[in-house]
């Protein structure tokens, strides 16, 4: 089951064609039942997505998510919710609530530096972090993490792969390519960690070298020909270490 609570941005329903129908705003708001919200996807997963109007992102309570969260843990195995980035009451309810919470960012800076003040704001609330995983990973060197940063361990890295999304998802359309790849491997380690109730200390983080043959090069110099202008690059420009 997966459940679009991101209620400020929603675009799970888009993305896997989930359209019509009642939506987890309109639970919210009272207008309608968790079953109403319900809806099957072609590829074998349950999916209550969100509205994408203003209106409906005003009526909805998110303190409604707690009872929406319990009745479906009742009914269903694995409960996945899509929360908002931005500290928030709707991301508060269901972090607080889940078993474990998966950290997701890009290696960007900007976004690292969101993901830790994310990670403290779970601990606040008692919540568990599983771990960290970047996506959209070009280059080795993005996955060098500062753990004094952010102390939780790095589950694993997909690699930027374009040809392999679209419209359909990369397991149907492109199930060899290194992201599916990644994808897959990370799943496995989320389901150890649900049903033992923490991540194996001993896991080996999803990372493949061969994802990112033919990378650098050119590339280098030109890294090297910016450092030689004079201005130092930040200390801290690649925040992480990933535990490898």
């Amino acid at each position: 089951m997966l459940v679009d609570a991101d209620l400020g941005m929603t675009n799970v329903g888009r993305m896997l064609s989930v359209d019509d129908g009642d939506t987890l705003h309109d639970v919210l708001a009272d207008d309608a039942t968790v079953r109403d919200a319900l809806s099957d996807t072609e590829h074998g997963l349950n999916v209550i997505a969100g509205a994408g109007d203003l209106d409906a992102y005003v009526k909805a309570d998110p303190a409604n998510l707690r009872g929406v969260i319990k009745t479906l843990k009742e009914s269903f195995d694995v409960v996945l919710i899509d929360t908002s980035p931005k500290i928030s009451h709707e991301m508060a309810v269901p972090v607080g609530l889940a078993d474990g919470t998966l950290l997701v960012s890009t290696a960007d800076r900007v976004a690292l530096t969101d993901t830790v003040r994310t990670a403290d704001f779970a601990d606040r609330v008692d919540g568990d972090v599983f771990g960290l995983m970047l996506t959209r990973v070009t280059h080795p060197e993005q996955i060098e993490i500062d753990h004094e940063e952010l102390d939780v361990p790095l589950l694993g890295v997909v690699p930027e792969d374009a040809e392999a999304f679209g419209e359909e998802p990369s397991v149907v359309t492109a199930e060899d390519s290194p992201a599916t790849e990644a994808y897959r491997d990370l799943t496995a380690i989320l389901i150890r960690g649900l049903e033992s109730g923490e991540i194996p200390e001993d896991v080996d983080p999803v990372f493949e070298e061969s994802w990112f043959d033919g990378v650098g090069g050119d590339d280098e110099g030109e890294a090297e020909s910016a450092d030689d202008d004079g201005e130092d690059e930040p200390e801290d420009l690649n925040m992480f270490r990933p535990r490898f």
